[in-house]
């Protein structure tokens, strides 16, 4: 290694995690290099090293600029040294200009079971601070499946091998298969990555899974705000929305999709940066300090008051709040079919998206009319 290496920090890396529905990136994986290799006998802290690369990685999305919300993995068992290493990362994710609810901590490597009990308890953690919290590796990692339940998590996160593996093992894709089952029964997404190739985006697809990563999807200098390649997919839905569903069908968490949020007290300048930079946003979600959302900003709407004469001139520096809708609220647990039929009570804003908010009324993401539609459309359907 060269002196020159000891001085440079490694090159970031992002990667996209991409709605197959829609072909948008709804967030973005940030990667950093590993500290310089030690010299003598002093070997790094291992916790303290994940901590300080999950950070470099969140630091190194603010430098772009990206309003994107974040999937940051943790290994289980840093989460499992409790109180001081929560604290660490939120502290460091603050700083990084990051809202609790626009990360996703992907807890990964397995849980064994004498690290049950305290991983358990800093998901919880993380859950009570607003995060919304993935689980890694699913399919090959231990994970039991009760930690579905105790975990209540925003997504579940595939093995990599396990999801490339499907279009050539039938025995997988029904492992596969059954866990999709599993994860949209209560209210979950399954995210697949390291996708290599469009057989494996389009089979993982028909399985059902929505979001997926992959070099397929983007090329290896990818970064924020630039475009992404997704294989044409078949319109017809999944199997698994075919089968009956118990009570009125899936919850809305099944259709939430993460939310680009800004402050309450942001400017329409700071709207119109974040909607230019990311080109697939529909919405701006305005929350408060409590993460509650307060307002949402339109893209169409908002877009045309600014393209007007004098539109940039009169708004720009102002609030956004100002050119902002209330907040069309949805609870977690609410059926997907009582969310579109509350949307379809308001004619002007029939298809603006919902506001999904948790237990004390944060804001867990956004869900899309239109995703509602065709997905309720195509269950009842003969």
């Amino acid at each position: 290694m060269s002196a020159l290496d000891l001085l440079v920090p490694a090159r970031a890396v992002f990667q996209p995690v991409v709605d197959l529905d829609t072909g948008a990136v709804v967030a973005v994986e940030p990667h950093t290099g590993p500290s310089a290799e030690p010299t003598g006998s002093i070997r790094p802290d291992p916790v303290a090293e994940e901590v300080r690369r999950t950070l470099g990685a969140a630091r190194a999305a603010a430098d772009l600029g990206t309003h994107l919300p974040l999937q940051l993995g943790v290994r289980a068992e840093t989460l499992a040294q409790g109180e001081a290493v929560l604290n660490d990362l939120h502290r460091g994710l603050n700083e990084a200009g990051r809202r609790p609810n626009e990360v996703i901590i992907c807890v990964t490597g397995g849980f064994p079971p004498v690290l049950r009990q305290a991983v358990t308890g800093a998901v919880q953690g993380l859950r009570r601070a607003g995060y919304l919290v993935g689980l890694g590796g699913f399919g090959a990692a231990h994970a039991p499946l009760d930690m579905l339940v105790d975990a209540v998590p925003y997504l579940v996160k595939l093995d990599p091998d396990l999801a490339r593996r499907t279009t050539a093992d039938q025995r997988r894709s029904a492992l596969v298969s059954t866990l999709v089952e599993l994860a949209h029964r209560i209210g979950t997404h399954v995210l697949a990555p390291g996708l290599a190739t469009e057989e494996q985006v389009l089979h993982l697809r028909e399985l059902g899974v929505r979001l997926v990563q992959g070099p397929v999807l983007a090329p290896p200098e990818w970064q924020p705000g630039m475009r992404v390649t997704v294989p044409v997919i078949a319109r017809e839905e999944p199997s698994h929305r075919t089968d009956p569903q118990i009570s009125l069908g899936p919850r809305v968490s099944e259709f939430t999709l993460p939310a680009m949020t800004l402050r309450l007290d942001a400017t329409a300048d700071d709207v119109l940066s974040a909607l230019n930079a990311e080109t697939g946003a529909t919405s701006v979600v305005l929350v408060d300090d409590r993460q509650r959302p307060k307002a949402t900003v339109d893209r169409t709407r908002f877009l045309l008051q600014l393209s007007g004469a004098y539109g940039h001139a009169l708004h720009a520096h102002k609030p956004a709040l100002r050119l902002a809708d209330a907040p069309r609220l949805v609870p977690r647990t609410v059926p997907a079919i009582a969310a579109l039929r509350a949307a379809g009570q308001e004619d002007e804003r029939v298809y603006d998206d919902l506001v999904v908010t948790d237990e004390v009324g944060r804001c867990l993401g956004i869900v899309r009319v239109g995703d509602l539609i065709r997905s309720l459309s195509g269950s009842t359907s003969p």
